[in-house]
């Protein structure tokens, strides 16, 4: 077996030197000999309010740089577990929606085929459904949990099928989804009709709203989750705006009274013993984010996803 990756450590190079890539892992262009790999989406150009998500994949990259190998919390060592590596962006056309989503789908494709799992920095939310695309081309249909303050199930936004609200219609119409294993977590705000959040209960979907998390673990939830979901693969996409703008300002379409940081945690380790196939975290935006605190989460979240990948060691319980 191949030597693994390691991060580079804040003892060989002060952390604000070193390569600008995820938790300052080495770089390569493919995703060949991989597990898993970071892969960034600098894109905004599917943003309806706040523009600033094409910088996510960078400022995420940059406040990554804290991060060691280890997760004290749950025991996961993934880099004693996989080989994993950042191969860099997709290189969008930033003037074409439509033909940055065929992009996505074949550069995920090359990535998919080398059998590593992909771990995406974002970029605006659009970029989940060409994704998806990609995914079921490999794995077929998966269950998903999808972590949002918005449904993104709109039919259309200003006339144009492709868009941050839609991703997840498009991705329904494409038959990327098993409908009772598609969970929705931290929904919440103003709405159009009283029946915004039923499009996707309607087809079979859990929709939890953020009011039903408020002063609550939700790891409780995520057993819940687990059971449901059993072995099936799944996809996770966790759109940074479920947090509330108390922990996360740096995003384009806040909502108040969402998620805390500790709740999004909560999530993410209780994908370990799930099938997890993928993962995005979608919708930094810097301009929006001055201390870099948003991205500082958002790279954490990153990380909780490699730790709760299939395969990773872990090295004992939390307190043992």
């Amino acid at each position: 077996m191949p030597d693994l990756n390691q991060p580079l450590g804040g003892n060989e190079m002060p952390r604000f030197g070193g390569p600008a890539t995820m938790m300052r892992l080495p770089a390569q262009a493919t995703a060949e000999g991989l597990d898993a790999c970071f892969i960034g989406i600098p894109m905004d150009i599917g943003a309806s309010n706040r523009a600033g998500t094409r910088l996510g994949p960078r400022q995420i990259r940059d406040e990554s740089r804290m991060m060691r190998p280890y997760n004290m919390a749950t025991g996961a060592a993934p880099f004693e577990s996989l080989q994993v590596a950042d191969i860099g962006d997709v290189p969008i056309n930033t003037f074409n929606l439509p033909a940055t989503a065929d992009i996505i789908t074949e550069h995920y494709r090359e990535v998919l085929r080398h059998g590593a799992v992909p771990l995406t920095l974002g970029g605006d939310h659009t970029l989940t459904w060409p994704i998806l695309r990609a995914i079921k081309e490999r794995h077929g249909p998966v269950a998903l949990i999808h972590v949002d303050a918005h449904a993104d199930t709109s039919p259309d936004m200003f006339g144009e099928a492709v868009a941050h609200g839609t991703p997840f219609r498009r991705a329904w119409e494409d038959g990327c989804l098993i409908n009772d294993k598609v969970w929705q977590i931290g929904l919440r705000g103003t709405g159009y009709t009283p029946e915004d959040h039923d499009w996707g209960r309607e087809k079979g979907w859990t929709v939890v709203p953020a009011e039903a998390c408020w002063y609550r673990s939700l790891a409780p939830l995520m057993e819940e989750v687990r059971e449901k979901i059993g072995d099936a693969p799944v996809y996770l996409s966790f759109d940074i705006d479920a947090l509330d703008p108390a922990f996360a300002p740096g995003t384009g379409t806040v909502e108040s009274g969402g998620l805390s940081s500790w709740q999004g945690l909560e999530i993410v380790r209780g994908c370990m013993g799930l099938d997890l196939v993928g993962g995005d975290l979608v919708e930094v935006s810097p301009p929006y984010d001055p201390s870099g605190n948003t991205a500082l989460i958002a790279a954490n979240l990153l990380f909780e996803m490699l730790c709760a990948l299939p395969g990773v060691k872990r090295r004992g319980a939390p307190g043992a």
